[in-house]
């Protein structure tokens, strides 16, 4: 590993790290007091911890551990170390940092808990996922299902596995308010993490000219799971031959693209569209409504 690579994978660490400080502070100050589980796997490390008072990071952390065991040699050793770092930072953070400190929660308006946590979650989250990191649970169970069956809707299946604890959240607390307030904050949270990720772009259509077509366009297959095209072209100026590296790309992948195309060649020309609606094998179907 050369000293930018490295450089660049540790000021990813940080970026994890800080974002994760954001996602712990969070479920701290709004999630935890409004009584809220949002889904996924923090938000049954709540249930677990409002029916017991086991910790919420400590819980989170056990959940995540043979979800991060088995998918070690199945998915990319550098998007689990960092969510490995995420994970491990959402604990310390929030179980041996906020709560020691005694610092006054937020216990005013629960709408208001939950618009503010929204943002301040979607943030911590959304840089995190900037970073090609992940806060794991569903992330990586999404991953491995993608790798066994990649025309399953995605999106659909996080959904259903946040319905389930939201559900289950209005039995634990005992008032549906619980699961209306939880889907505020999916919905808030979502916003934001599209801001700081992606805009809120649907895809991305990118066009990559460079002399290094061959390396970038194997790294893209290899290392994103996305199909690519070489398009035959002729500079304008030159009248030479070239070689044009096309891709169709999730707005959410589109950062770890680009990082793929610079390490490879920092001289790359390249074009980035946005896509408003991709269908096709990996995207959505083409006789989906």
């Amino acid at each position: 590993m050369d000293k930018k690579r490295f450089f660049e994978l540790l000021w990813d660490a940080v970026l994890v790290v800080f974002g994760s400080s954001l996602y712990a502070l969070t479920y701290y100050y709004f999630i935890t007091p409004a009584q809220v589980a949002p889904g996924g796997v923090s938000g049954i490390a709540i249930l677990v911890n409002y029916l017991c008072g086991a910790p919420i990071g400590l819980v989170s952390a056990i959940i995540n551990l043979p979800l991060l065991i088995i998918g070690w040699k199945r998915l990319g050793k550098e998007f689990l170390l960092k969510t490995l770092i995420a994970v491990g930072s959402f604990t310390v953070f929030h179980d041996y940092v906020f709560v020691p400190s005694g610092l006054p929660v937020y216990e005013g308006e629960r709408l208001m808990a939950c618009i503010f946590g929204g943002v301040v979650l979607g943030v911590g989250l959304g840089i995190v996922f900037s970073c090609s990191g992940s806060t794991g649970g569903t992330d990586i169970i999404s991953k491995l299902v993608q790798q066994k069956l990649p025309h399953l809707q995605m999106g659909r299946l996080l959904m259903m596995v946040d319905f389930v604890v939201i559900i289950a959240s209005v039995f634990v607390f005992g008032s549906i308010e619980s699961a209306l307030y939880a889907i505020i904050v999916i919905f808030v949270s979502s916003l934001m993490i599209d801001t700081v990720v992606y805009g809120g772009d649907k895809g991305k259509l990118i066009y990559v000219f460079s002399s290094h077509y061959r390396e970038i366009s194997d790294e893209i297959i290899k290392g994103l799971d996305r199909g690519v095209t070489l398009l035959k072209a002729e500079g304008g100026f030159t009248g030479k031959d070239r070689e044009v590296v096309l891709c169709a790309l999730r707005a959410s992948e589109y950062h770890r693209a680009k990082k793929i195309i610079r390490r490879i060649d920092p001289e790359a020309f390249i074009i980035v569209s946005d896509s408003s609606e991709v269908m096709g094998e990996g995207f959505k179907s083409v006789d989906h409504d």
